[in-house]
């Protein structure tokens, strides 16, 4: 898009085939992408909803659709237009020559919120990566070096600047830009990974447990965060308010120091470019020994936002970690109750919260002791004396319950971790 934002005024359009039902999807959908719009710092002058009996592989939707859309951009003076799905490169060059304005789709309007969100280092070369791919097959001549073909007009040895090989085209060599432009990207966030790995294996090392906060954006999971641990992180009423990971330190009721992790939030129809690209990042919640997944139980859509969340952890294959369900803003609820008995019933461990107001944390923090103990294990062990580093280890790491001594051995009753447990099983007794 080549105005600023400022100056951008929108008519977005949401496609759906089908009869009420996918209307009524469709339309939700369409004040989501409103608010995505609004974040991303467009003014939205109309919604249109467009049924349709078949996608047209060269404009998305048919003549006819298209000729009423033109109309409408027409009428309320749009300078461009969103489609609330992801249209194909060739689509869109299309649909902008009907149009005679900029078309963009939805995952365009996710990588600029996205963009303008990150704060650190990592975050913003994942979304950059993700918008450099995205625009790749385009070539929309993001870079000045890409608009113009240098060289000062005489021959190559006269000292100009770069000039095309012979017969080479200039989409080619904006092809090889972009390219070799990602490879650079790739490489700074491995390095950025490799750090964080070896922060991670740290924490491994601690064995302190680690609950990943996770859920569709604007659910609450900052608030949460700031509620239970004072972390100070910043909570805004929009979408995407919190992009870049955030780890605290909490105690339990029961004394037992846990790590809580912030995360990106999801939405439906998430890029499959973002999800690559904060791959690493999702990975730091989902490698977690518990998920604490809230969902907005105020929002009519809460079943399907919460589905969305589920979409994402089986593209990252920890689709059956434990998890506690946090039904959240559950004092905006009233009238909703039919909804919040279905996620009731659907989600086999659920409590109820208000982050907001600070209320049900008893029975949150009640269901993460009760979750955690089913994460550990009460053995007794026989360990030689002549080992007593694993004795070490384990006032280290776990509970000694009890303590004796028996010949040349250490007879101990403790309470582990599973995964420190499976690698004392050789000391383990049956009584």
């Amino acid at each position: 898009m080549n105005l600023p934002k400022e100056q951008f005024c929108a008519l977005l359009v949401s496609v759906y085939k089908g009869g009420a039902t996918n209307r009524a999807v469709a339309e939700e959908h369409l004040q989501e992408l409103a608010l995505l719009s609004e974040t991303y710092g467009v003014k939205v002058l109309h919604k249109i909803l467009c049924p349709i009996r078949q996608y047209s592989a060269a404009l998305y939707v048919t003549e006819g659709k298209l000729e009423e859309l033109v109309e409408a951009a027409k009428l309320h003076q749009a300078n461009l237009v969103i489609f609330d799905d992801e249209i194909s490169p060739s689509q869109q060059r299309n649909l902008e020559k009907a149009f005679g304005i900029s078309v963009i789709d939805r995952t365009e309007v996710i990588l600029g919120v996205f963009g303008q969100r990150a704060q650190t280092k990592e975050a913003r070369l994942q979304i950059e990566l993700a918008q450099v791919k995205y625009e790749a097959p385009r070539l929309k001549r993001l870079w000045t070096h890409l608009s113009r073909q240098h060289g000062s007009g005489g021959s190559s040895g006269s000292g100009g600047g770069y000039t095309k090989g012979e017969g080479e085209k200039q989409i080619e060599i904006d092809r090889r830009i972009l390219k070799r432009k990602i490879e650079l990207l790739q490489k700074e966030i491995d390095e950025v990974k490799a750090n964080r790995e070896m922060q991670r294996q740290a924490r491994q090392k601690s064995e302190i447990p680690v609950f990943g906060i996770i859920g569709y954006t604007n659910a609450g999971k900052s608030t949460l965060l700031n509620a239970l641990t004072g972390a100070g992180v910043f909570v805004e009423d929009k979408l995407f308010a919190t992009l870049d990971t955030t780890t605290r330190k909490f105690t339990l009721p029961n004394n037992q120091s846990v790590l809580l992790i912030d995360t990106v939030g999801f939405i439906r129809k998430l890029p499959h470019l973002l999800v690559a690209a904060f791959k690493s990042t999702l990975e730091e919640a989902f490698q977690s020994d518990i998920l604490l997944h809230l969902i907005d139980a105020s929002n009519p859509m809460a079943e399907e936002q919460a589905e969305t969340t589920f979409e994402v952890l089986k593209q990252l294959n920890v689709e059956n970690r434990s998890i506690i369900t946090v039904l959240n803003k559950i004092d905006a609820c009233e009238g909703c109750q039919e909804r919040v008995q279905r996620l009731c019933l659907k989600y086999p461990r659920v409590v109820k919260v208000s982050a907001l107001h600070r209320t049900g944390f008893e029975d949150l923090l009640e269901a993460m002791v009760e979750e955690l103990a089913k994460q550990r294990h009460v053995a007794l062990l026989r360990i030689p004396q002549s080992e007593y580093a694993v004795v070490s280890e384990i006032m280290r790491s776990g509970h000694i319950l009890n303590k004796e001594y028996e010949g040349n051995d250490v007879l101990l009753r403790v309470d582990l971790p599973n995964a420190i447990m499976n690698r004392l099983k050789k000391y383990e007794r049956t009584q």
